[in-house]
């Protein structure tokens, strides 16, 4: 008689103990997962984030040398300046006396500056065309000086740039600045700030701005960061003013990461 093999109920599925076991294991394979996900996810935000401050770097200091080069240009080299650039007044700038091709804005963190196109309908810092001439003429000097206002926005965290020529709203430069400052190389007067120049009108004295520098301190995206500490935040702080210090503090929650972009310049058409 043949013998027919026993059937267990166990033997039919697993057991409560295993089913635990399998899940157990598979929560810590799935958590593992998530975790190597959320890192590489948050690294590749911190790259990016880096990779767009570094960015804003360059563009910064290649536009900040594109109109910088342009203050004080003149086509016909040998018309002085005190003709090529008459005095003028602005409310963006105040006044500018004659010969005066760079000031300090007014009431805002930035500069104006006056120069010449150097070929017909050259395109301005809004990308508007500017006045057509007869451009043959290597010395011939066209009409009026364009002046353009470079300031900080804070609002919006930009560089933004206008031509004071016409009624258009500034144009944005450069995004995610978070603070800029700028300083002024004075000519004749180095015991002198821009400051004390602007408010002695002097500029006729012989006393003229001969280089710019600019800081600007950026920012990448939020949550890039595990803690609200700075180093670059707190050195930029120690010669923030107040109303810059409150508002940069109070930002620190929102754990960016900041750079600094810094150059200098020299005005190579007011150099004597």
């Amino acid at each position: 008689m043949k013998r027919q093999p026993r059937t267990l109920a166990g033997e039919l599925g697993l057991s409560m103990v295993e089913l635990l076991v399998a899940l157990a294991v598979s929560s810590f394979l799935i958590l593992g997962i998530t975790q190597v996900y959320i890192d590489n996810k948050r690294n590749y935000l911190f790259q990016q984030s880096q990779a767009g401050n570094q960015e804003n770097a360059r563009f910064l200091a290649m536009l900040m040398d594109s109109y910088l080069n342009k203050a004080g240009y003149r086509r016909a080299p040998h018309q002085l300046a005190e003709y090529a650039f008459p005095a003028a007044s602005f409310s963006d700038c105040g006044s500018l006396d004659a010969g005066a091709a760079v000031t300090k804005a007014a009431n805002k963190v930035g500069l104006c500056l006056r120069y010449y196109p150097m070929v017909s309908e050259e395109l301005d810092c809004q990308g508007n065309k500017t006045a057509a001439f007869d451009d043959s003429d290597v010395f011939d000097s066209p009409g009026d000086p364009i002046t353009l206002l470079l300031y900080f926005d804070a609002d919006s965290g930009s560089l933004r740039c206008k031509n004071l020529g016409n009624n258009q709203a500034a144009s944005e430069l450069v995004t995610g600045i978070t603070d800029f400052r700028l300083q002024f190389a004075v000519g004749k007067a180095l015991n002198k700030t821009i400051d004390q120049v602007v408010a002695a009108n002097a500029w006729g004295g012989g006393e003229a701005v001969l280089g710019v520098g600019y800081q600007a301190l950026l920012a990448g995206g939020t949550r890039q960061r595990a803690t609200e500490d700075s180093k670059v935040l707190d050195d930029w702080l120690k010669d923030a003013d107040s109303t810059t210090e409150t508002r940069l503090t109070a930002e620190r929650q929102d754990l960016r990461l900041y750079q600094v972009a810094s150059g200098t310049h020299t005005l190579r058409n007011l150099t004597p």
